[in-house]
């Protein structure tokens, strides 16, 4: 059955293949984004641009994330799924090198923008005929291993986990799951510099392997289709030989 799925970030990475998979399954999409152009770009790439709708998004501003939600049930009736997938790298150095305002601005995307579309996805979830659908969150692997020089982001990974697992057993009642997906190396534009060399945890600093990102892909619309009585709450998919286990 085709699902309505909303997709933050879809202008580039992980967020416009995951696009490509759910469209290639037959499911509606509603790309979300800052920037028109690239989500457009996403749409033309759809194996039928017509079951891809752009709506340009701030995920940091409640109103345009409102807007976002209201956009998805106007077009598709409902929303079946959210993969919150927005977010940033940067504000990197040891933690007393990391800018007050680089923190705050890291924390307002990766988190209160989480926040914000998982409350807008909960809110029409629980009130929709028939109830209920999926959040996927998108974590890290450094929700569960740092990297060096990565304070606020792994922070900001780590705080993801809390709200997958607090959204997960508020949802119970209303037939709504969450599910985090962490995914290690695959290979986007913000990735570029894994394949030439990135710090290991005993400051080295060496190339690592990457994964292509339709595998990421592919793995968040496994997610999102497990069958109604199955709740995936998290799922780790990294490239083959990335310094994961056993990091640190």
């Amino acid at each position: 059955m085709s699902k309505a799925v909303v997709i933050t970030g879809a202008g580039s990475g992980i967020g416009r293949a995951a696009a490509i998979a759910f469209a290639a399954r037959g499911d509606r999409v509603a790309l979300a984004g800052r920037r028109a152009a690239a989500l457009e770009e996403t749409r033309s790439l759809l194996a039928d641009p017509a079951r891809g709708l752009v709506v340009p998004t701030d995920v940091t501003d409640e109103g345009a994330v409102a807007a976002l939600f209201a956009a998805t049930v106007e077009a598709f009736g409902r929303v079946d799924v959210l993969f919150n997938n927005a977010g940033a790298f940067g504000a990197g150095g040891t933690i007393d090198m990391i800018d007050a305002d680089a923190w705050r601005a890291m924390v307002d995307v990766n988190l209160t923008g989480s926040f914000l579309c998982a409350a807008a996805a909960f809110r029409q979830m629980r009130a929709q005929e028939p109830r209920g659908g999926r959040i996927i969150n998108n974590g890290s692997i450094s929700a569960h291993h740092p990297r060096p020089f990565s304070a606020a982001y792994t922070a900001t990974k780590h705080a993801i986990t809390g709200l997958t697992k607090t959204i997960s057993l508020d949802g119970r009642a209303f037939g709504i799951t969450c599910g985090q997906i962490d995914i290690g190396n695959a290979a986007t534009d913000m990735t570029a510099l894994m394949s030439t060399g990135m710090p290991q945890a005993d400051l080295s600093i060496r190339p690592e392997p990457v994964m292509d990102v339709a595998a990421a892909a592919e793995a968040v619309v496994f997610m999102a289709h497990q069958p109604a009585g199955a709740d995936l709450s998290f799922l780790t998919i990294a490239a083959t030989g990335m310094p994961f286990v056993g990091r640190g």
